[in-house]
């Protein structure tokens, strides 16, 4: 199954075309943009920037989503071009149990956020829920982001 994808028609588009540099691209931005709101979240939760308000950080979550989908098909097509060596890459097997790591707690600290925002504001304080699940979102993304360059620049020694 492996050999069927990697040798597919887009999966040699990706190799001998465009095809890797356009995907690598859009994965870095759908990356910045998914770590970067994160921590500008966290940040904003653990004190700085008080005068964006906590209910405003509801309408960063869809840019987050939409970087995380840029990711997932980016990723994808990455993925097609060495199907096999990927998944004997230790850093890519991290990396990839972090991405689903930190879509699990995304979804968890969206909810938190929508929550809980209103009476953080009406209070001035942030919740130890909030200030943990946003402190685990931004970990795990930090660890797909390490687990990221671990694989562009380790990946040759597993294939």
């Amino acid at each position: 199954m492996l050999d069927l994808i990697g040798n597919s028609a887009y999966a040699t588009w990706v190799r001998e075309s465009w095809g890797w540099p356009l995907a690598l691209t859009l994965h870095a931005f759908g990356t910045a943009v998914v770590v970067g709101l994160i921590f500008i979240i966290g940040l904003r939760l653990v004190g700085l920037y008080r005068t964006v308000p906590y209910t405003s950080l509801n309408r960063l979550i869809p840019v987050i989503w939409a970087g995380v989908a840029v990711q997932v098909y980016s990723g994808v097509t990455l993925w097609t071009s060495k199907p096999a060596r990927y998944l004997a890459d230790g850093p890519f097997v991290f990396k990839f149990s972090f991405v689903i790591i930190g879509v699990v707690l995304t979804i968890y600290f969206q909810k938190v956020l929508k929550q809980e925002s209103p009476s953080w504001e009406a209070s001035g304080t942030v919740s130890s829920r909030g200030t943990r699940f946003v402190a685990l979102t931004a970990l795990a993304w930090a660890a797909v982001l390490v687990g990221g360059r671990l694989t562009a620049y380790l990946g040759s020694l597993y294939g």
